[in-house]
């Protein structure tokens, strides 16, 4: 499994970016969080932080 950001709802508050153990989410140009699949290591960290759960495992 790997995180999905759901880009409509994404706030680009950074808490998953913050919160990541394997740096997987960075930020794009527009603020939005964007996952690097083949760094994340399906913990589910980004899920439990993130405030508008714009972030789900798939």
């Amino acid at each position: 499994m790997v995180a999905v950001i759901n880009v409509d709802e994404c706030v680009g508050c950074g808490a998953c970016v913050d919160e990541c153990p394997s740096e997987a989410i960075s930020m794009n140009d527009e603020n939005i969080a964007v996952v690097d699949a083949e760094e994340c290591v399906d913990c589910g960290v980004c899920v439990d932080v993130c405030p508008t759960e714009a972030i789900t495992m798939e």
